[in-house]
């Protein structure tokens, strides 16, 4: 395993309380390949030795997986099953918590496979939350997205659970926040009507080891520009401003609304103490490796290959999550470096 990965699944492991509510249960990851979900099943499985949690990893690659996670292959606790979260699935041994990560979550997805990208979130969901109705699971976590608020006012800013923006459905770019909005409804029909123990995550900007450098988000084409030693180059001033969140913060938040959240509820997952411009990004990741005498450079040119967002500012208000005894703790300088390092 990577080393930056190895010490942030042990940061992960010491900062999280409530590992005995995993022991001798089986938790099912959806898109289990994916960024975010990867360190979720890495770290129920560094825990084995002492919690006995099985992991049922859904992918779509199973290839792929086992790549990922080749050093627990051997593993009796993990179970990777190749299958498209939009059929429905079987599965008869018991399931006590069920995790929906699977999704397309990159802008560059929303122009040329938007019916791909909004399936997982409605399809998927259904068939998942079905699942975890049999099973009488004792939570479902639904991995939403900031981007269900849409265009909020700056004055709203952070931006609480219930305060929403205008989002157009006649865009094909809404095919991601409008599918989210339908999944998170889903999971609150389901808990209304037939007791399902769901809760949803709203996710802010997150980033760290594992996210593809190809990914089109700006962050993830930056940590690359660094990676290959190449100059930042905008195709906009830079004024748009992001919060950034590290992994390790991002899961233990995953975590503590999978266990501690309330049914139905749903939570943004961010850090809002991190909120920096675009151009203020760029310049500390170029400012943090001197060595490498990288520059930004602004460049009017528009790159058409992914829908980009017209939001200026996003950060949430993350009070809620707070209640719950989370804050992340991880800077922007520490996080970017680790995610560097990891590359490197």
């Amino acid at each position: 395993m990577n080393s930056i990965i190895k010490e942030d699944i042990s940061s992960i492991i010491n900062r999280f309380d409530y590992w005995e509510r995993f022991k001798n249960k089986t938790v099912l990851i959806s898109g289990a390949n994916g960024f975010l979900p990867a360190y979720i099943v890495e770290t129920f499985l560094a825990l084995n030795i002492s919690f006995n949690t099985k992991v049922i990893a859904m992918v779509r690659n199973k290839e792929k997986a086992n790549k990922r996670f080749q050093q627990y292959l051997t593993n009796s606790n993990l179970e990777i099953i190749e299958h498209d979260v939009c059929n429905e699935f079987n599965y008869e041994p018991k399931i006590d918590f069920i995790i929906h990560a699977a999704s397309q979550a990159s802008p560059k997805y929303y122009k040329v496979d938007p019916v791909g990208t909004l399936n997982a979130n409605v399809l998927g969901t259904i068939n998942l939350i079905k699942l975890a109705q049999q099973h009488k699971v004792e939570s479902f976590l639904y991995f939403s997205s900031g981007e269900v608020y849409g265009e909020v006012k700056v004055e709203d800013v952070p931006i609480k659970e219930d305060t929403f923006g205008y989002l157009n459905p006649a865009l094909v770019r809404s095919c991601y926040g409008e599918s989210k909005r339908m999944g998170e409804n889903i999971c609150v029909s389901y808990f209304t009507q037939y007791g399902v123990n769901a809760k949803m995550v709203r996710p802010f900007h997150t980033y760290g080891p594992g996210m593809l450098l190809d990914d089109g988000r700006v962050f993830a084409d930056f940590v690359s520009n660094i990676v290959n030693k190449q100059n930042i180059v905008l195709n906009s001033d830079g004024s748009a401003r992001r919060a950034f969140c590290y992994l390790t913060d991002a899961t233990i938040g995953f975590l503590t609304i999978l266990l501690n959240g309330e049914n139905g509820e749903a939570y943004n997952m961010g850090n809002p103490q991190e909120e920096y411009s675009i151009l203020d990004l760029a310049k500390i990741l170029v400012n943090a490796y001197p060595e490498f005498k990288l520059e930004v450079i602004l460049n009017t040119t528009t790159n058409t290959d992914y829908l980009k967002s017209t939001i200026t500012r996003n950060s949430p208000n993350i009070d809620k999550l707070k209640k719950l005894n989370w804050n992340p703790t991880v800077t922007v300088e520490e996080g970017f470096k680790r995610t560097i390092s990891s590359f490197l």
